[in-house]
């Protein structure tokens, strides 16, 4: 009977002492310092704006979009009626899958304040309700070539200065649509444009601070008054549908079934330009699902957003060199991650540091493997070119971060904050230039209009990442139509 009595008496003492507090069992790390770490990263991460910032986001964007009106009536090459893709975070936020190692390094504070991506549809395929067959007979998994035969004739003739030309034994020229010559042409048509408008600068208008092809990304930097903005602009082949080669992925079970509906999910594809590891440049195209993106990240909670984002951050530099890991792996991986793991699990709201740590494990695991499957076409393994001395690095380094991520999320909060410190400094300095409102005549430019200005401030706040679609009718560039998901403004 003593064994009992002495169990009783142990395990009434343990309930009397206060909890252990919970602990990262690799690295020590006390779970509630690195929720509160995590809390303070997206704290200064994601600014809030005021009616001013609001206003110089709305005319920078209405700038770009007349601007890629005019591109469009230089040689009418562009479509008439066009529909962008706008995502918050440029390319090297790893909104879309390209290789950055041809993109210059820019730094947020130093370079600009906030970053966009706008995904600018060349050639168009709408009206294909079956799965949409392309041509990967050259090209790796996740890759295609784009023959100009799936267009008219007027297509043809509008694009063969932007085409690789082959010819066959039976005579007949086949003419492939080429990313590099696309993204030359592109480039060329923006400097004419942004060369022309400066030619007559108006009241108001952004100025342009820098213009650079990075690779096949034309990424521009406005200033709007006390506001620098980049926009790494995309040329890509947009469609209606979803690719043959992904259709095996609709047959599985998704973290998103009854959230969202299929149609939301599968409404469009792109092709980028962007090419596999030994790939060739000038004919091929990545399949890119960045619209269903949108729409898949509606269904992600808040916690494993942010625990995304600290991730990211801690990352983005430390696997910098040399270039192997991206954060659309990262991102990759958390999609993943949806689908393995339970939805009640998911959205539990201090389980912040657990995701993080988690994703830390999963990008390890994948280096240590080499082994990231794309999510919606997962017979290709992004990092299957890698070598393996790449790889070990890059694990190795993880490591480093599992053993102390407390340390690892100081220094990402830190660079955060100074970046902001950097933006306030520049904000201060430019403080007495204030733009006027896109839609004043030039009068009063202290009083904005507040109703203009409240609703911007919403759709910025309210609605990061999320797909904006923008019809442009070239005859009238000053009034963009733009639709927020299935919201229009």
């Amino acid at each position: 009977m003593a064994a009992p009595l002495a169990s009783k008496a142990g395990s009434a003492g343990t309930a009397s002492k206060p909890p252990f507090p919970e602990l990262d069992f690799r690295s020590g790390a006390r779970v509630e310092e690195l929720n509160k770490l995590i809390q303070e990263f997206t704290k200064h991460d994601q600014r809030e704006y005021d009616d001013q910032r609001a206003l110089e986001i709305h005319t920078a964007k209405d700038f770009i979009f007349s601007m890629l009106g005019m591109v469009q009536k230089l040689d009418q090459k562009l479509p008439v009626a066009n529909e962008y893709l706008l995502l918050s975070g440029g390319v090297r936020e790893g909104v879309v899958d390209i290789d950055l190692d041809e993109l210059n390094v820019y730094a947020r504070g130093t370079d600009y304040d906030m970053d966009f991506t706008l995904l600018v549809p060349a050639l168009k395929l709408h009206d294909r309700n079956q799965p949409v067959t392309l041509d990967m007979r050259h090209s790796a998994l996740c890759h295609s070539w784009l023959s100009l035969r799936l267009f008219d004739e007027g297509t043809i003739s509008k694009w063969k200065d932007c085409c690789t030309i082959v010819d066959h034994i039976n005579g007949a020229t086949n003419y492939f649509f080429s990313p590099t010559k696309v993204a030359d042409w592109f480039y060329d048509s923006i400097s004419i444009v942004l060369s022309e408008i400066q030619k007559k600068p108006q009241r108001g208008m952004p100025k342009v601070e820098k213009v650079e092809k990075n690779g096949t990304i034309i990424s521009i930097i406005l200033g709007v008054g006390s506001s620098r903005m980049l926009y790494d602009i995309v040329p890509v082949v947009s469609f209606k549908g979803w690719p043959a080669v992904a259709q095996s992925w609709l047959m599985e079970n998704h973290f998103w079934d009854g959230k969202i509906t299929e149609e939301e999910v599968i409404s469009g594809f792109y092709l980028v330009p962007a090419c596999s590891y030994k790939g060739k440049k000038d004919n091929e195209w990545r399949l890119s699902f960045a619209r269903s993106e949108v729409q898949l990240k509606k269904c992600i909670s808040s916690s494993l957003m942010q625990a995304y984002q600290a991730c990211k951050a801690i990352i983005i530099k430390l696997l910098s060199r040399p270039k192997a890991i991206s954060p659309y792996h990262l991102r990759s991986m958390m999609l993943w991650a949806c689908d393995r793991l339970p939805a009640n699990y998911l959205a539990q709201e201090d389980y912040a540091a657990h995701f993080l740590l988690g994703l830390i494990d999963d990008l390890q695991h994948c280096l240590v493997n080499k082994m990231c499957p794309n999510y919606f076409i997962p017979q290709c393994n992004m990092l299957e070119h890698l070598s393996e001395e790449t790889v070990m690095l890059h694990a190795r380094k993880l490591s480093s971060v599992r053993s102390d991520p407390t340390e690892h999320l100081r220094t990402a909060i830190e660079h955060v904050k100074a970046a902001n410190r950097l933006t306030l400094e520049l904000q201060r300095r430019g403080s007495t230039t204030s733009i006027p409102s896109p839609q004043s005549d030039g009068g009063d430019t202290n009083q904005p209009d507040d109703r203009l200005a409240k609703k911007l401030q919403q759709l910025v706040t309210e609605n990061p990442g999320k797909s904006i679609s923008v019809f442009i009718n070239p005859d009238d560039v000053t009034r963009p139509h733009f639709r927020i998901d299935d919201k229009f403004f």
